[in-house]
């Protein structure tokens, strides 16, 4: 099925996106004693000897020391209470700048350094301040969201050109479909591609721009794994459009969508703006009774490759990493400074690997493990901070009070470099 595409002259006018940008860029949250002030962050260049309780990333190739106090049970069941102390962020953790939130994954950061992030269930856009202590504010909230199974506001990504229009572009799921959807803050939101299969399972997605300025868009299965191997059908893979949903002429096939086939489940898809380099994170195959589950896979991402699922036949593009078993649950993930960061689930963890122009992914270090439960979220910012979300109270983690957060850590030299 091809995807419905709709212009964008027929859904904003120059008028309403110059109204939406600066209504965007002049809103604010306050903060106690400070009402109404501008964020007063600025990057740090090394947290080395600071007192505060502020997480810190490995350098690249040094192994992360693990935080973690509670080790898994074998046979427990996921979500299950679990013997001995649980390790939490220390209150007052000045790198948690928001709290309480419902379940929040799709997350993007803005030019201003702020960030806007999506709840899966609820389908409300909160914009986030880069400091703690500043209440989120609610920029849009999407009706029609369907956040049954696995499914429901995914993620969010902001227009090549939103200084000029202002648009928001949304991943999420209906009652009858996986759609992308454009809006500029306070618009009706238009479809540029839907008909993208749901299922009672297999509906996650995330949605990204490349360096060309393409749409990258990466499906899940829908629960029926002979759909990722069709080269027909929208599930189970990346699909490459224009920024109004159009198949794009250097496409593998100039009249389809379609640019890569084969994967289950796309939990995480990230770009880097300077090499080009394009990575996604797929989800595990489940395991047969008995056996134990495949690991989550890293995949650069390439025109007309087959990621194999489901089966590893001869055509399969084998991944160049797969996650380590103490960062299961591979999510969200970011690009900086020679870097990759995988936001973990089941793990409970970061993952942390060097990665190199042509996307060769050394040994990946877990990192902040049981220091913020599930964590579902990860993007890395132009400054090089890095935002992750948790999913505490998707009812497989065991939330605290101040569940779910959003957390932003500053790397060492408080920018991002060049992937070489």
């Amino acid at each position: 099925m091809l995807p419905t595409v709709l212009t964008r002259s027929a859904v904003l006018t120059r008028s309403a996106v110059a109204a939406a940008v600066l209504a965007l860029a002049v809103s604010t949250g306050c903060t106690a004693g400070a009402a109404g002030s501008e964020p007063t962050w600025v990057p740090k260049p090394n947290y080395q000897g600071n007192n505060d309780p502020r997480p810190q990333l490995p350098r690249p190739g040094v192994p992360a020391p693990s935080e973690s106090t509670s080790p898994s049970v074998p046979g427990s069941t996921p979500g299950a209470p679990r013997p001995g102390p649980t390790t939490t962020a220390p209150a007052g953790d000045p790198s948690v700048v928001a709290t309480k939130l419902n379940q929040p994954t799709g997350l993007v950061v803005l030019p201003d350094g702020t960030a806007l992030v999506g709840e899966r269930t609820t389908g409300r856009i909160l914009r986030v301040q880069p400091v703690p202590g500043r209440p989120a504010t609610l920029v849009q909230r999407l009706a029609g969201v369907d956040g049954s199974g696995d499914g429901g506001l995914m993620d969010l990504a902001i227009s090549p050109t939103f200084a000029e229009d202002g648009l928001i572009y949304a991943y999420l799921s209906t009652a009858t479909d996986n759609r992308v959807v454009h809006f500029a803050p306070g618009s009706q939101p238009s479809a540029i591609l839907t008909g993208i299969p749901k299922g009672r399972t297999g509906n996650a997605g995330r949605i990204a721009f490349d360096a060309t300025g393409a749409l990258l868009t990466g499906t899940g299965d829908a629960g029926r794994p002979a759909l990722a191997a069709s080269t027909t059908s929208l599930a189970g893979k990346i699909l490459r459009t224009s920024d109004i949903g159009r198949p794009l002429p250097d496409n593998p096939t100039p009249s389809s969508p379609i640019f890569a086939r084969g994967l289950r489940s796309v939990n995480g898809l990230c770009v880097d703006p300077r090499s080009g380099l394009r990575i996604a994170i797929s989800a595990a195959s489940p395991a047969s009774p008995g056996a134990a589950a495949s690991a989550d896979e890293v995949n650069v991402i390439k025109a007309g490759a087959d990621y194999g699922w489901p089966g590893n036949g001869p055509a399969a593009a084998p991944p160049v990493k797969t996650l380590p078993a103490a960062s299961a649950g591979g999510g969200g993930c970011g690009l900086a400074a020679n870097r990759l960061f995988v936001a973990a689930s089941t793990g409970k963890s970061l993952a942390v690997g060097d990665v190199s122009r042509s996307g060769n992914v050394g040994v990946f270090n877990p990192t902040l493990q049981n220091r913020y439960g599930r964590l579902a979220g990860a993007v890395a910012g132009s400054d090089g901070a890095l935002w992750l979300t948790t999913r505490n109270r998707d009812g497989q983690g065991r939330p605290v009070a101040e569940d779910d957060r959003v957390i932003r850590i500053s790397p060492e030299d408080g920018e991002a470099s060049p992937i070489t």
